[in-house]
């Protein structure tokens, strides 16, 4: 048995022969030869998440968490996007981490890309959004919005929920060794000299990747962008926007050579960070204390909105570079949120990306301990998922960033992130393959990344450009064609895994490359609808007969829900799924998605003096 060391941050320590086999020095009473069932590795939202859903839908399973941190305990990372609420609603925590009243976050005001201008990106059109009494459901307007959230409480929120659902939670504690033969974990020898076993492990500890170091898993670093931050935390600052109920949008702002972050977490307290090139510290000769400092100086909205705040005192810095982990499942052991990846925060997606990582590995875990699926299946699903799920992420990160230069300097970057990707096009392919592609998997059966959907994408595609509209931009493939038929030549028939109420449903899909898409929601539909017709027109009588009639949807929601599928279209052609033609006696669709409309647009409501 190989005995693998990791320091308290996780650093590893070598590798040598010796350690403690199955069923050393116990943790908590020992049953068919192991401690628990299934040990995590930290207890932030990946560890909280995991534990809680486990014990929600197998009460019967033995679950340890175990965090070197004492919580409360402050960390970065407060933006959410709108996925994590109902992930927070299957936990039964909704109604915990509501009663926090943190900030209703509806979305983002940015000064970037082509124009100094302030631009919105929000999740509920523009004016939309009713000033509803808090705490408030899960329901109606609130499944639409995130929050900002305080990460010292949030997390103590999630962790003490994960104890309270019957995880053994134990704070303080670190994991000083790993155990292992080969590729599989024997055990964990912790900070006070016991020994932990169980059948499944969990790295849930972070950056630090305490497993993934202690099983010697390289990472890759796919992306273009090398960053560091520097952050403290305000307080008694001025909102920028208060849109009555504590809801507001974050601000993200271009500084030339790197951006800043404004986040509301409290009532009267913001997280204001700086996001700039390792590459350019390293050469400013600054301090971290005195390159927080000048930046602060930098926008003249963060300087107006903090003029009478008070701030923490502590600049804390981290590198912030993508990564993915070249293995994230072995033997007997799992790696999850940023353990097994890192996607540049620009997006606000690390949170989402951890909850929802989390979510399906508990599902995977508790599919494996059923005996409902072949494990190989579950596992290869999994790790998969993750990785196309990080690797869409950093290349739209890569996309986002790029988008603050000119047309050409944009289109050469997006023919790069293509080629890194395994895809060869021409540059003007590749940026709308990057302005689109890619988005069929972040919420299966529709389109977006994010919390964008495609007209979303080909909007702020068209604000980096200076474009007068996204058609001009971008374009939209539908809108060439007006007859559509089904490719699915050389597409190998899969089975794909959908996660619901604590089981794992297998739903048909193709596999062609890179690409994936699952035989479900709007894709499905269209492929139905491709049977009886090839003219767009009747393909889009007939869909709104779908919604209407099979499921039951009122007019506006139908036409809502068409309106959605067609988006889900545009990205069936990008991938080759569905084969365009233009049949000149027939209608086309002619869709344009406008600068300016509700959810993207001009900003409307901030003042700079």
């Amino acid at each position: 048995m190989v005995s693998s060391g990791a320091s308290e941050n996780g650093a590893p320590t070598g590798n040598g022969l010796g350690g403690s086999g199955v069923g050393g020095v116990g943790g908590g009473g020992a049953v068919g030869g192991v401690d628990y069932d299934v040990a995590i590795i930290g207890g932030g939202p990946g560890g909280s998440t995991c534990s809680t859903l486990l014990k929600k839908y197998m009460p019967e399973l033995r679950v340890l968490v175990v965090e070197r941190e004492v919580f409360p305990r402050e960390h970065i990372g407060e933006s959410q996007l709108p996925l994590i609420g109902a992930i927070l609603k299957e936990m039964g925590c909704w109604e915990k981490v509501e009663a926090e009243q943190f900030p209703i976050k509806l979305g983002g005001t940015y000064r970037w890309g082509a124009t100094k201008d302030l631009w919105d990106f929000e999740f509920i059109p523009f004016g939309q959004y009713r000033d509803d009494p808090r705490p408030a459901p899960y329901a109606g307007q609130r499944m639409f919005t995130a929050l900002q959230v305080e990460r010292s409480a949030y997390d103590k929120i999630l962790l003490d929920h994960a104890a309270e659902m019957g995880a053994e939670v134990r704070q303080g504690t670190s994991v000083r060794e790993i155990l292992r033969t080969g590729d599989r974990v024997d055990g964990l020898r912790l900070s006070d000299g016991s020994v932990v076993t169980a059948k499944h492990y969990v790295d849930a500890s972070g950056d630090a990747g305490i497993l993934r170091r202690g099983m010697g898993v390289e990472c890759d670093y796919p992306g273009n962008i090398k960053n560091v931050a520097f952050w403290d935390y305000w307080d008694d600052a001025e909102w920028a926007v208060t849109i009555g109920g504590g809801a507001t949008r974050i601000f993200i702002m271009s500084i030339g050579i790197g951006w800043m972050w404004f986040i509301p977490v409290r009532a009267t307290r913001v997280s204001v960070g700086l996001v700039c090139p390792a590459e350019y510290y390293k050469s400013c000769g600054k301090s971290p204390e005195e390159l927080y400092a000048w930046a602060m100086q930098q926008d003249p909205l963060i300087v107006k909105h903090t003029k009478n705040a008070r701030r923490g005192g502590k600049v804390t810095s981290t590198k912030d570079w993508s990564f993915i982990a070249q293995r994230m499942v072995g033997e007997n052991w799992y790696l999850v949120g940023e353990a097994s990846g890192f996607a540049d925060p620009i997006l606000s997606a690390g949170m989402m990306l951890t909850h929802a990582g989390a979510r399906e590995l508990a599902y995977a875990i508790m599919a494996m301990e059923r005996g409902e699926h072949d494990r190989a299946w579950l596992c290869e699903h999994y790790e998969s998922l993750q990785r196309r799920r990080i690797n869409q992420h950093i290349r739209f990160a890569d996309f986002w960033y790029a988008g603050n230069g000119c047309f050409t300097d944009l289109e050469d970057m997006t023919t790069r992130i293509a080629k890194d990707a395994g895809i060869e096009l021409s540059p003007k392919e590749a940026f709308r393959w990057i302005s689109n592609g890619g988005f069929m998997e972040d919420i299966p059966g529709r389109a977006g990344i994010g919390g964008l959907d495609v007209a979303g994408a080909k909007e702020v595609a068209g604000r980096f450009l200076g474009a007068e509209d996204a058609q001009e931009a971008v374009g939209w493939q539908v809108n060439d064609f007006n007859v559509f038929r089904p490719n699915l030549e050389g597409a190998e028939r899969a089975e794909y895994p959908v996660y619901r109420a604590g089981k794992i449903v297998r739903v048909p899909c193709y596999k062609r490359k890179q690409f994936t898409m699952p035989l479900m929601g709007a894709y499905a539909m269209w492929l139905k609808m491709m049977e009886r017709t090839s003219d767009i027109t009747e393909m889009c009588r007939g869909a709104m007969a779908f919604y209407q009639r099979e499921r039951g949807m009122p007019p506006a929601r139908a036409n809502f829900e068409l309106q959605q599928a067609i988006q889900a279209l545009e990205v069936m052609v990008l991938e080759g799924w569905v084969i365009g033609e233009k049949d000149p006696s027939r209608p086309l669709l002619g869709i344009r998605s406008k600068k300016g409309d509700n959810m993207i647009h001009e900003n409307r409501d901030v003042r700079v003096g």
